[in-house]
């Protein structure tokens, strides 16, 4: 398989696990959300150290070493983003599986089990025209205060939503326009969501402007913006007057 073909198959037989683990019955509460991660986490990793063994690897899940710093490709992981909403058995959370080659998002996929679907970079789908007013994708439980105010200036309407995978596929899926994140994540959380927004022509980098980065020693990533490019300039802007 491809890169692109072995990431989005991971991504959807892991969402495949993940439901079989919680229609089980075996699990509640926090106790399923432990289970489907380690369970999501294992077929990951161990499909990749097969199929890829030369390649570096970063997982949420699995303990980080300093091994992939050294590796030009790298492969990055989240078996369950929005594990709260896996629980509650939403549908806005997901898989992803990225590849990154010098640190940038080169390939991924984005499974959105509840949902039976999976987006992926080698097979981009059209985006809907703009609608008149954006709609903003912000968490459903803290919004950003930087997104509400952007969202204030320009008119935006505010969609509450669970976990980056799911905000990030709504603007790819047309749902929304912009996800505007401030409040801290880390290299899985976006690694394949930016992978997958870039190959559909959206614009996805840091508040400031500056492209994602990834492999990095330290992980936490503090912001994300991924929206249609012809919002890209203006929430920019924006965010830079509330930042200064």
């Amino acid at each position: 398989m491809t890169d692109a073909e072995l990431a989005a198959h991971l991504a959807k037989i892991a969402g495949n696990i993940l439901i079989e683990v919680r229609d089980s019955g075996m699990f509640t509460g926090k106790a399923l959300g432990k289970a489907g991660d380690q369970t999501a986490n294992q077929f990951l990793v161990s499909a990749l150290r097969e199929q890829r063994p030369d390649d570096g690897l970063l997982s949420e899940e699995s303990r980080d070493t300093d091994e992939r710093l050294s590796k030009d490709r790298v492969w990055i992981v989240d078996p369950v983003d929005g594990t709260r909403e896996y629980g509650e058995a939403r549908t806005d959370w997901a898989v992803h599986v990225a590849l990154c080659v010098k640190g940038r998002p080169k390939t991924g996929a984005v499974a959105l089990p509840g949902l039976g679907i999976v987006l992926r970079s080698d097979a981009p789908i059209a985006l809907p025209a703009l609608p008149q007013r954006p709609r903003m994708v912000v968490s459903r439980t803290r919004p950003a205060a930087e997104a509400v105010a952007v969202s204030d200036t320009i008119g935006a309407e505010l969609i509450g939503m669970g976990s980056a995978g799911a905000k990030s596929m709504a603007v790819v899926r047309g749902e929304a326009e912009i996800y505007l994140h401030t409040g801290g994540q880390y290299e899985w959380d976006s690694a394949a969501p930016a992978a997958v927004a870039l190959a559909h022509g959206l614009h996805a980098s840091r508040i400031d402007g500056s492209p994602l980065v990834y492999n990095n020693a330290d992980t936490y990533m503090p912001d994300l913006l991924i929206c249609r490019a012809e919002w890209a300039e203006q929430v920019l802007a924006e965010v830079a007057k509330i930042s200064t």
